[in-house]
Parts: C-alpha cells; sequence; structure tokens
C-alpha cells in the first residue's frame, strides 16, 4: 500500500481561525463521497492561534490534485483565499497504513 498523504500549515488573519476551520470542516464534508480521499483532518494548536493544520489521505497524488478542480472545493479556496496569510506544506508522505486506512 501506497497511499499519498499530505500534512500542511494554513496561516489566517487574526481572528479568523475559526472561519478558517468552518471552510475546512466543509472542505471535508463536500469529500464524503470521494472514496479517493480516505482521510482528511483539520486541526488546531492551542499555542498558535492564527493557525490550522490539516492532514489529508489519498489514494493517490492524481486523486488529490483532481480534488482541486472541483466546484466545491473551488468555492471553498474562494472563500478562503481573502484570509489567509500564508501556507506551508509541512511534509508530503507515503502512508504505509495503520487504523482507519483502507
Amino acid at each position: 500500500m501506497n497511499k499519498f498523504s499530505l500534512f500542511g500549515k494554513f496561516t489566517v488573519q487574526e481572528g479568523e481561525r475559526d472561519t478558517m476551520v468552518d471552510i475546512l470542516l466543509e472542505a471535508a464534508e463536500s469529500m464524503q463521497n470521494l472514496d479517493e480521499c480516505e482521510l482528511y483532518l483539520v486541526n488546531i494548536s492551542e499555542s498558535e492561534p492564527n493557525s490550522v493544520y490539516i492532514y489529508e489521505v489519498w489514494s493517490n497524488e492524481n486523486a488529490h490534485k483532481a480534488s482541486l478542480t472541483h466546484e466545491a472545493t473551488q468555492t471553498l479556496i474562494g472563500r478562503a483565499k481573502p484570509i489567509i496569510t500564508g501556507m506551508e506544506r509541512i511534509s508530503t508522505l507515503k502512508t504505509r497504513g495503520g487504523k482507519g486506512i483502507s
């Protein structure tokens, strides 16, 4: 098993973290019927009030890239862009397995 995984960080304008969390949770919800998306977790850090972390696991990298072209995804990106002050791809990984991954 070799899945495509991505660990990323969004930095947002002060006071906008909850808005970003809501947008990313909507993104996660929009992927419920997308079998290629196996895991999409939205995380916050108590010590970073303007940051939101995401961890995604996909069947392959092309499935992840294709998801970015979906209409729902594009709408959410449009809503998020005005509050994002930085994006960081912390790591791209190859998931080998574990609990919650088929």
